[in-house]
C-alpha cells in the first residue's frame, strides 16, 4: 500500500502523523511511504530523517494526496485537504465529527473511508489512540490555567501553590478519566487544593484508592458541581462521551456565580466543549473573557509540545496503521472489532451512531459494510 503523510496546516499545529520510526516500519513491511517536505520539522524530524527511514519526499500536499492509498494525519482534514480526498481512499486521523457538520458533509461527499483515532477502542473499554493525547492535554491543563490565572493575563492573580501563610489555589476537575486524572495529578503536584468530580462511583473509588490524599473526589451532581465551582480559582473540563458532543456542564448564567477572574480550561473543546460559553481558540490567541471569567479553549493543546505528542501518538497508532496497510481496511476491521469502532465514514455513509445522533444524520451499522 502507498501511505502518505501531509504536513499539518491547522494553525499552530506542529505535530506530524508519522514519525521516521513509523515510516521505517511501514517500508520494512513492503509499503511505500511519501511524506510532504517539512512535515516533521515542528516535531524535530527533518526530511533527511524520513529519507533515511526509506520514505519518499513530496514537494506538496497535493502530490501526497494524489499518490497515496492511505492518508495518515494528526488533526481533522481542513477544507482544502478534504477537497483532495477521493473515492476509495483511506483516511486515518483524528476527526471529532460530532460538533463539525461541515467536515462531516465534506467527508461523506468525498467517498473516502475515514477511521477516527478517537473512537478506536480496546478490551478494557478505553480509547487507546485518544489516551496519549489525553494524557498530554491533561498534564498541560493546569500549566496553561496557572499562566492564565496571573493577573496580567486576565486571571485572579492567584498562585496555585500558595505560599506559607496564604492558602493555595482551588482547582476543580470535572471528569475523572484519563484527562482528569493527569490534570489532577499535575495540579496537586503544583501545590493546589484539587477536587475531581465524576459520575462513576467505581472510578471515584479507584481514584481514592490510588491517589489517596493527593487530591479529593466528589460525585458530579449538578448541585455539587456548581457548589465547588463557586469556590474554584480554576475549573478544568475533562468530560468525554466517545464520539459524541460534550455535555454543557456550566451554563452561561452560572458564570456570575464564579469568582471574578476564575479560569475555565476546556479540554473537551474538540468535542464542542463542556462549558456553554466555550468556543475553540488557537495557541496564537488562546484565551478570551466572558462575564469576567477567563476561558482557555485551544482545540489542539498537545500541539504545543509537538515532539512529545508526536512520539506518544506514533507509538499508539503504529500497530493499527500497519494492520490497515497490511490487510486493507475491510480485513483489518473484520479481524479487530476495536478498529472497526473507529470507522466513522465509508463511501458516502456515516457509520458512527453517536455522530449521527449529534448531527441528526442517518447512520449504517459498520458491520454491514464488511
Amino acid at each position: 500500500m502507498h501511505i502518505g503523510c501531509p504536513k499539518e496546516i491547522k494553525p499552530q499545529e506542529f505535530r506530524v502523523g508519522m514519525t521516521p520510526a513509523a515510516a521505517h516500519e511501514a517500508v520494512a513491511h513492503g509499503h511505500t511511504v511519501t511524506i510532504e517536505t517539512g512535515a516533521g520539522l515542528g516535531a524535530g524530524f527533518s526530511d533527511a530523517d524520513y529519507v533515511a527511514a526509506g520514505a519518499q519526499i513530496a514537494a506538496t500536499a497535493a502530490e501526497v494526496f494524489a499518490a497515496a492509498d492511505m492518508i495518515v494525519k494528526v488533526k481533522e482534514p481542513q477544507a482544502i485537504e478534504r477537497k483532495m480526498l477521493r473515492e476509495g481512499q483511506l483516511l486515518f486521523t483524528y476527526l471529532h465529527l460530532a460538533p463539525d457538520p461541515e467536515q462531516t458533509r465534506d467527508l461523506l461527499a468525498s467517498g473516502a473511508t475515514c477511521i477516527a483515532y478517537e473512537t478506536v477502542t480496546d478490551d478494557r473499554g478505553g480509547l487507546p489512540l485518544l489516551a496519549p493525547m489525553s494524557e498530554v492535554a491533561g498534564r498541560l491543563a493546569p500549566q496553561v490555567g496557572a499562566y492564565t490565572l496571573q493577573k496580567a493575563n486576565g486571571g485572579r492573580g492567584v498562585l496555585l501553590g500558595g505560599v506559607p501563610g496564604v492558602a493555595p489555589g482551588r482547582v476543580v476537575v470535572i471528569g475523572g478519566g484519563v484527562v482528569g486524572t493527569h490534570a489532577a495529578r499535575i495540579a496537586a503536584g503544583m501545590g493546589a487544593d484539587v477536587t475531581v468530580l465524576d459520575r462513576s462511583l467505581p472510578r471515584l473509588r479507584y481514584l481514592d484508592d490510588v491517589f489517596g490524599k493527593e487530591f479529593k473526589t466528589a460525585y458530579a451532581s449538578a448541585a455539587t458541581t456548581i457548589e465547588l465551582a463557586r469556590e474554584a480559582d480554576m475549573i478544568i473540563g475533562a468530560v468525554l462521551i466517545p464520539g459524541a458532543a460534550a455535555p454543557k456542564l456550566i451554563k452561561r448564567d452560572q458564570l456570575k456565580e464564579l469568582k471574578p477572574g476564575a479560569v475555565l480550561v476546556d479540554v473537551a473543546i474538540d468535542q464542542g466543549g463542556c462549558f456553554e460559553t466555550s468556543r475553540a481558540t488557537t495557541h496564537q490567541d488562546p484565551t478570551y473573557e466572558v462575564d469576567g471569567i477567563m476561558h482557555y479553549c485551544v482545540a489542539n493543546m498537545p500541539g504545543a509540545v509537538a515532539r512529545t505528542s508526536t512520539l506518544a501518538l506514533g507509538n499508539a497508532t503504529l500497530p493499527f496503521m500497519l494492520a490497515l496497510a497490511n490487510k486493507g481496511w475491510k480485513k483489518a476491521c473484520a479481524d479487530d472489532k476495536h478498529l472497526l469502532n473507529g470507522l466513522n465514514v465509508h463511501a458516502g455513509q456515516l457509520t458512527y451512531a453517536a455522530v449521527g445522533e449529534a448531527l441528526g444524520l442517518p447512520t449504517v451499522d459498520p458491520k454491514s459494510l464488511l
